[in-house]
């Protein structure tokens, strides 16, 4: 440390309809900042019941262009960066399985966990929320770790969401439970540049405080939804200070997990 930032497997596209720029701005943008490897990772197209559909994720008929789109930019780009075609994705229980039929019908090399709402977007509560309700904790917690046991997911997209703003004992007790599940399942835990960029509460000092005490890997993900912040190098910065804090395990470069049903 100080090491570069050469990868980020967290980047969004428009269409999931709260992101900017296109593909070809993404990757210009990480080719300028040194990035060997980027991976797409739009919030993933979901199937529901009753001819609903989500605001903030691309929609199943736009799967096919993502995907043919970013093969031809993986070709043009070859021998210049990597790019990798992935999704960020929540775990619904309910509807898990016509998710994973969905995606694999195109190539995919990856999936990673964002859990933006529990249970699910239609009848559950939004994740980032500021509480102090042990009971919505607890389920948060529980979902990703009934996700991650999927063995699909290559790593959890801001797992630290939910701002709990209770005890620290009830805050303790259950994100040790997350950390100690993901530390055993060797999926890392990411610390998030959206985040830092736009003041959230996230990452929170106290999250990976515990993982640095509890000996979990982390990541680090720019989680762009515009070109300029692709590789967004000061915000990395302040993600490296957090793992020297901490002496945090930072997984550089996480195995993608092959998703499958």
């Amino acid at each position: 440390m100080p090491k570069k930032f050469t990868e980020s497997l967290h980047t969004h596209t428009f269409r999931c309809n709260h992101a900017s720029g296109t593909e070809r701005e993404y990757i210009e943008n990480a080719i300028a900042a040194g990035f060997d490897t980027l991976g797409f990772s739009d919030h993933a197209p979901y199937v529901f019941r009753d001819g609903y559909y989500s605001g903030f994720r691309m929609r199943p008929e736009l799967q096919e262009d993502y995907v043919t789109t970013l093969l031809a930019l993986r070709e043009e780009y070859k021998g210049k960066i990597d790019i990798k075609i992935g999704y960020e994705a929540e775990y619904y229980p309910e509807f898990f399985e016509d998710f994973l039929k969905l995606i694999t019908r195109y190539p995919v090399d990856y999936l990673i966990m964002g859990q933006h709402f529990i249970e699910n977007e239609m009848t559950g509560k939004y994740s980032g929320v500021s509480l102090d309700d042990e009971g919505y904790l607890k389920q948060y917690v529980d979902q990703v770790i009934e996700g991650m046991k999927t063995g699909v997911y290559t790593y959890v997209a801001h797992p630290d969401l939910m701002n709990y703003t209770g005890s620290d004992e009830i805050y303790f007790k259950h994100y040790s439970r997350l950390i100690e599940s993901a530390k055993e399942m060797n999926i890392p835990l990411e610390i998030n540049l959206l985040g830092v960029r736009d003041h959230r509460a996230y990452p929170h000092e106290k999250f990976f405080k515990l993982c640095g005490e509890i000996g979990a890997e982390v990541c680090i993900g720019s989680d762009a939804h515009e070109a300029a912040v692709t590789a967004d190098i000061p915000s990395f910065g302040i993600a490296q200070d957090m793992i020297e804090k901490y002496n945090l395990k930072w997984n550089e470069r996480p195995t993608l997990r092959e998703v499958k049903l």
